[in-house]
This record gives C-alpha cells, structure tokens and sequence, in this order.
C-alpha cells in the first residue's frame, strides 16, 4: 500500500502544467483532488515517475454561464457544483448528482474534471454529462481542441485525451425546465453504484449508464426505442441490450442487467416520459 517513487512538480499555471506533461511525457500524471489517481498509486496499479500538482490552479475552477451553455472549469470542485445557484436552476441534474458522490471530504477535493479524465464507468458525474451530451474542451501543445462526450471514453480508465493534454472545461447544454432524473443503486451510502442512470428529457432523451460496461455509455437502445415512439415501460427492457456489464463480488452480469431494466423506468418516470 506505499507508492512506487516519484518526483513531484506544483504547477503555477495550465501553461506550465503543459510544459511538465510535455517534458516528461508518459512518465508524468496530473495531480487534482488525488482520489482515483492516489489509490491506483499505492496498488502499484499506477507508478508515474512525475506528479505535477494543479490542484491549486483557481482559474480552472469556476461555473460560468456560456449562453446556451453552462461552462465549468475542469479544477471545479463535487461541492462546489452540489451548491451553485447557476446550475441548480440551468442543470439541476449536475448539481443533484454532485451531492451523491462518496461523502462530504470526498465532495470537498474531487473535481468535475479529474473524475471525467479518469473515466471510471462507476463514476456518476461522466454519465450526467454523457446524458446531457455535453463537450470537454482540452488544452495541448497543438492548441486548443473540443471532444464530444460521446466520442471522449475509450475503454476502461482510457479517455480521449493525449499524454501531453489537459482537460481545461466541461460544456453542458442548458436545460432549465427539462424533465431529469438520476438514479443510483448502491449497497452502502458513499458506496460506488452497482449501476446508476442519468436522463434527461428536453425534446429528446438522453440516458447514460453507469457500471454497465468498460465505460461510461449512453443507453442507445434505449433512446432509440423512445425516438420510435415506446413507452416507458418498453423502452426500458432494452437498457441493456448490447452491453456487457461486469461481474464482480457486488453484483452477477445477470442482476446488472436487471438493476438496469428497473433504473431506467423509474428515471424515464420520474424524467416525465411515459
């Protein structure tokens, strides 16, 4: 449970930040809140050679109003999106769910952008802004690039961005007054979920998966049986038409499979589609 040896960098700025990521390549990882990156390190799971440090880069944290978006710098804290006032009323889903992860120290230091670079499909904030359809502006030495949510998760803790990127801001498309719902099963509070569904319904409905696959994923099926005009209930029975859940001491494929059947209704219900 002791990390391998690293070096250590605190950077001052994004622009520095981008010079260690460039220096050091492969060897080095960001360093924000620490609580994907931290545990990884201490099972040998991770062993970078460089950490640098941004968690004190304040110009990346911010909730700002972008017109027909809402703009939130990657350093953002869980907690300061569980409490903003902007994103209660433009993207009350985001807020809500940022109050649902891990416990009140977890909320005080994890960020919207580390939880989003690490792409842990049991993670619940990556599947809000999946289902928002969301963009996440990255910064490299090429210059500045947008990725689609939909385009960002590869494969397990496998993102989109290059080794000498930065993920700078998330985008989310306002929804005030749109039908939403986040719902979320877990054995134990502050417990990662066994599977978790994001919707949100504003003229069409985005639904997003969590743990029920190698990452993050929208519910296609899903959106595609309530394009064609399904009910609720029906478009439900698809949710995990498809996918590949994993098994593990928590939950069989089989019971994945079903907790999905029943979250997914209970969101479309509870999001206003019948």
């Amino acid at each position: 449970m002791i990390p391998a040896k690293f070096d250590y960098r605190r950077a001052s700025s994004a622009e520095e930040a981008l010079s260690f990521l460039g220096e050091f390549g492969d060897e080095a990882k960001l360093l924000a809140g620490g609580h994907s990156l931290l545990p990884l390190m201490k099972l040998r799971l991770a062993s970078p050679s460089v950490l640098v440090d941004i968690g004190r880069l304040s110009d990346l944290s911010y909730i700002n109003d972008g017109g027909d978006h809402i703009a939130i710098g990657a350093l953002t804290r869980h907690r300061d999106l569980e409490t903003s006032d902007l994103l209660k009323q433009q993207v009350p889903i985001l807020a809500h769910t940022a109050g649902l992860v891990g416990d009140p120290q977890v909320r005080h230091r994890g960020t919207l952008g580390g939880t989003i670079s690490h792409g842990d499909p049991a993670s619940d904030l990556p599947a809000v802004v999946l289902a928002l359809g969301g963009t996440l502006v990255v910064k490299g030495p090429k210059g500045e690039r947008e990725i689609a949510a939909t385009d960002f998760f590869k494969g397990f803790l496998e993102t989109a961005l290059q080794p000498d990127e930065l993920l700078t801001e998330i985008r989310v498309p306002k929804v005030a007054g749109a039908g939403w719902s986040y719902q979320k099963f877990n054995r134990r509070a502050q417990d990662w979920a066994i599977v978790g569904v994001a919707a949100v319904r504003n003229g069409t409905t985005g639904i997003a998966l969590v743990n029920m696959g190698s990452t993050p994923l929208r519910a296609a099926a899903v959106e595609q049986a309530l394009s064609g005009g399904a009910s609720a209930a029906d478009a439900a029975a698809q949710a995990s038409e498809g996918l590949d859940p994993p098994a593990d001491l928590n939950a069989s494929v089989e019971y994945r499979r079903h907790l999905a059947t029943v979250l997914v209704r209970r969101a479309l219900e509870e999001a206003g589609t019948t």
